[in-house]
């Protein structure tokens, strides 16, 4: 969700010539304290907006250069389950949806756009409904998804994004899911892509369960891959997408961040350009105003006089 600065009221005149003010009818026009009031108040707002942007753009810098180290745990990874040849079955299938967002918002539409994808998918009448879970990481897909699926959320992180994701983090959560007592035959990944500064794209990387490597026609032609080879392969692969794809979003997170704070910022300079100008007009009305009344009071008296 993106920081918009927004005010009120501000030069609605109508054609009676009374002034509205935050919806209220007032005579002649606001008092010089209220615009006073609003102009400091979205000053104070421009100052937080400009040291978030900057605090997003140091981290963004730091996460883009562990994102290229990560890239290289992720990419074998993703390689072999995209060419892991895996039969179809005509049975309902078990998948665990994992959502990597993060805790914090004000970072445009990278967290909604995959709570979005996600329950676009559970909502969906083909989907198999009892047989889908999902992992919440992060405090924003755990409250966008409670709401309407909370019985289909069989974990919830947090607190992931407080520091930079490590390897050990990732495989804390793929232990967790693997002894959660969910026999999943795959699962999804719902991830923001980072492409570059000021785009990324919502994507997603299938991983699958022990026991469908097991039955692929791939892995078969190997002879020494026994069960616990097998477990162990799987575990290693699943904590390595996941960080890969953890940091992939991270990356995007602060970057959304840095551009949505940069246009909150341009937004309160040309709101706070209006309200000068507005306040200037009308400390240059009362001035005349006062001046008529006592040029009009002088006149009177030299009248009677």
């Amino acid at each position: 969700m993106s920081f918009v600065v927004k005010a009120f009221g501000i030069l609605q005149q109508p054609a009676t010539g009374v002034l509205l003010w935050n919806n209220t009818s007032v005579r002649n026009m606001a008092t010089l304290k209220d615009i006073s009031r609003r102009l400091k108040s979205v000053k104070s707002i421009q100052k937080i907006t400009k040291s978030m942007k900057m605090v997003s753009a140091a981290k963004y810098a730091k996460a883009e250069r562990e994102l290229r180290a990560a890239r290289s745990y992720g990419l074998s990874a993703k390689a072999f389950y995209d060419n892991l040849e895996v039969e179809k079955s005509d049975t309902p299938q078990k998948q665990v949806l994992i959502a990597a967002t993060s805790d914090r918002g004000l970072c445009g539409a990278a967290n909604s756009s995959i709570i979005k994808s996600i329950r676009t998918q559970l909502n969906d009448e083909k989907q198999n409904l009892e047989g889908t879970k999902v992992v919440a990481i992060g405090d924003k897909s755990r409250a966008g998804l409670a709401r309407t699926h909370s019985a289909n959320i069989l974990l919830s992180v947090n607190e992931v994004g407080k520091r930079s994701v490590v390897f050990c983090d990732a495989a804390a959560i793929a232990q967790q899911l693997i002894s959660s007592g969910f026999e999943f035959d795959s699962a999804e990944i719902v991830y923001n892509k980072f492409k570059s500064a000021i785009a990324y794209t919502t994507s997603r990387q299938k991983v699958l369960s022990n026991d469908t490597i097991a039955a692929s026609k791939s892995i078969q032609v190997y002879d020494s891959t026994d069960a616990d080879v097998l477990r162990s392969f799987q575990e290693y692969n699943l904590a390595s997408v996941l960080y890969y794809t953890m940091k992939e979003n991270a990356t995007s997170e602060q970057s959304s961040r840095m551009t949505a704070m940069d246009n909150a910022t341009k937004n309160a300079g040309e709101l706070i350009n209006k309200l000068t100008t507005y306040y200037n007009r009308t400390r240059q009305s009362v001035i005349t105003t006062e001046l008529i009344e006592i040029i009009s009071g002088a006149a009177a008296l030299e009248q009677k006089q």
